[in-house]
């Protein structure tokens, strides 16, 4: 059974294009397009969820657009955590999404909001769908942001990252820094702007052959 939010706009509320717009005009650096993400770019995004993906975390939830996505992909409303740094979009968020766990909170600060919420009580998270703005953030904040996410993923846990740009928004200096590894998802031409899906999941050590001292002296 689908999970449907509280309608965008309703009387006198305001819609999710008027509300980010306007966050967006207060504070252009912290909000990553002038319009909230379009359904190509949701569904690319909830496509790369792991097959059997239970718990997950959005960060940068905005209006809902991803939230309402995994929604209606079957994930359920009491095993989604958002995270929305701007007060405004948090309060948004709250009243459209009343049965999901919505917090105002710092994405480098996941492990701390993933504990206070007991969200942890039920295992490690599956995955992180985030609409945070990487490529804009100095290299310090993305190695924060990044260190936090895979603080609670689990092992084969993975970071979904959308970006306005044909190429990865982190460094690969820092993904081997970090040992991350990344993949192309997808590339949504109708979104507003055009946006690319990426991928960050642990890498995977290769085996280790032991070697004896002889050997490696040359004897």
């Amino acid at each position: 059974m689908q999970y449907r939010a509280k309608p965008t706009r309703g009387g006198n509320g305001p819609s999710p294009t008027l509300t980010f717009f306007r966050q967006w005009l207060k504070n252009p650096l912290s909000v990553a397009a002038l319009s909230p993400s379009g359904k190509q770019l949701a569904r690319l995004m909830v496509r790369e969820l792991p097959k059997n993906a239970q718990r997950v975390v959005e960060l940068g939830g905005g209006t809902g657009v991803f939230t309402q996505a995994m929604l209606d992909h079957g994930i359920a409303p009491q095993h989604l955590l958002v995270v929305e740094l701007n007060e405004e979009l948090h309060q948004f968020l709250q009243n459209r999404f009343s049965d999901v766990t919505v917090v105002c909170g710092d994405a480098c600060q996941l492990p701390a909001l993933v504990k206070q919420t007991s969200f942890d009580t039920e295992g490690s998270v599956d995955a992180i769908v985030s609409g945070l703005g990487l490529l804009s953030m100095p290299r310090s904040l993305q190695r924060d942001i990044l260190q936090a996410a895979f603080a609670v993923l689990g092992a084969e846990g993975r970071m979904i990252q959308f970006t306005y740009g044909p190429v990865s928004p982190v460094p690969r200096e820092m993904l081997d820094e970090l040992g991350l590894t990344v993949r192309r998802g997808g590339f949504a031409w109708w979104n507003i702007p055009p946006a690319s899906v990426f991928v960050y999941q642990r890498s995977r050590s290769r085996p280790i052959t032991p070697v004896r001292a002889g050997e490696r002296n040359g004897a």
